[in-house]
């Protein structure tokens, strides 16, 4: 059975199981009839041209784990962020587990999505915000609304500053042949709030997995949320991730994207301006090589004046790998004053690396400031003689220049813990020691 007809003959049983509102019951039917009318994209549509999922539907994955899975700490231990103290919120093939997850906290509201969907204290943030600004036509997103039950539910008070990260990571034992999940969180970000949330998505052996992720952030007025995504999987790992945002008056978001492992890897990212004086920041870093191949889609909806938003990716490509990046800047007629900037740098380092690269426009104000471009390159040759010469060897003179090339991303990280982890990754990627204090 293909993995479309199993996941819709599995609905029916699956909301039966676990659905107890009527209200969800129809958000849930709408979803899988939109799933099961236009099925799993291909690369006939515009914003999947240059990404196919046919080798990954291949697998039989199973669409709910068989059994609760546990792990043991030593066996994770190298996948947190150990050098400052932090929140976690942990689960283990698409179930919570309350013993890897470290959850007390003063004033805030995290629990389980399971609970906020079915817990009659949490209906009425639930009605507010759960599927508000989550696609209802994209299919995999449609999909992720008809089967979403477990996740992260993040409520941060009005005014409240969490002084510790959220750390959200989702491991998969692979005691499954193969195994799809589906998590779904929802976050929610109070006036004059601010929070640092990391996420990571992370397999445990070699059976392929693949994810189907939905991630609804809501920032309220003059709220701060720096978002962090480190994808470093294993290379038979699948991940889709599917990331709306919106942003309330003199709010600010930022989100970095970290894409070092995985086979295929679909980030799509979603800004909406629902105020003045909004603050939009998109960055990210790629390094891959082999066949793995990372797609990232964006778009900023500029719907109010005075807004800004900051686009900003660098991708280097080895081996037979594949880059895509595919932004959109969409200002409406009535965001005058908008000031939009978007640049995508590319290094290859093999001649049978891609990258397609695909900036948009579409302004229809005419007071604004809006600019995009996009490089695609070999390292300096220059550069990597000019430090040979200096008694630098070639390999760390390369691995240099692309550090170099990736930094105007990585200093922006605000946690300078996580930042010293992201440059670490960097170097074993680059497969270098650099020998001097990231």
């Amino acid at each position: 059975m293909e993995l479309k007809e199993k996941l819709i003959a599995s609905f029916m049983a699956f909301e039966e199981k676990i659905d107890t509102r009527s209200e969800l019951h129809e958000v849930r039917s709408q979803a899988i009839k939109n799933f099961e009318s236009k099925g799993f994209p291909t690369k006939k549509e515009e914003s999947w041209k240059y990404t196919s999922l046919n080798a990954v539907l291949k697998n039989d994955f199973s669409v709910f784990p068989k059994q609760e899975n546990t792990i043991e700490f030593k066996d994770v231990k190298k996948y947190f962020l150990h050098e400052i103290d932090t929140y976690k919120v942990i689960f283990v093939d698409g179930i919570f587990s309350s013993f890897l997850s470290s959850t007390t906290h003063d004033g805030l509201d995290v629990c389980l999505m399971s609970s906020a969907l079915t817990k009659p204290k949490y209906k009425m943030m639930i009605d507010t915000f759960f599927n508000q600004i989550a696609s209802k036509e994209e299919s995999l997103t449609t999909l992720n609304t008809a089967f979403a039950n477990e996740g992260a539910y993040i409520n941060i008070p009005k005014s409240k500053v969490v002084e510790k990260p959220i750390e959200i990571i989702y491991f998969s034992t692979g005691n499954e042949a193969a195994l799809m999940v589906q998590p779904r969180n929802l976050i929610i970000v109070g006036e004059n709030a601010h929070v640092q949330i990391i996420e990571r998505h992370q397999s445990l052996n070699e059976n392929p997995v693949l994810t189907n992720s939905v991630t609804e952030i809501f920032a309220q007025k003059r709220a701060i949320v720096d978002y962090y995504k480190i994808q470093n999987d294993v290379q038979t790992a699948n991940l889709i991730d599917n990331t709306y945002i919106a942003q309330k008056q003199e709010s600010r978001v930022a989100v970095h994207t970290f894409s070092f492992g995985g086979n295929i890897t679909r980030n799509n990212l979603n800004f909406y301006h629902q105020g003045e004086r909004i603050d939009s920041t998109l960055k990210g870093v790629t390094i891959i090589g082999d066949k793995q191949h990372v797609d990232h889609y964006t778009l900023v909806q500029h719907a109010t004046p005075n807004c800004e938003s900051h686009q900003n990716y660098k991708t280097i490509l080895d081996g037979s790998a594949t880059g895509v990046f595919n932004g959109k800047i969409f200002v409406e007629k009535e965001a005058q004053k908008t000031d939009a900037f978007q640049q995508n740098n590319n290094i290859l380092l093999s001649d049978k690396a891609t990258i397609n690269a695909k900036p948009q426009l579409e302004i229809f104000a005419d007071d604004v400031k809006c600019s995009h471009g996009c490089t695609i390159g070999q390292l300096d040759e220059s550069a990597m003689f000019y430090m040979q010469q200096r008694g630098i060897p070639k390999k760390e003179a390369k691995a240099l220049l692309m550090y170099a090339f990736t930094s105007e991303v990585t200093s922006s990280v605000k946690i300078p813990e996580l930042r010293t982890k992201i440059a670490k990754i960097i170097a074993t990627k680059l497969g270098v020691n650099l020998g001097f204090d990231l």
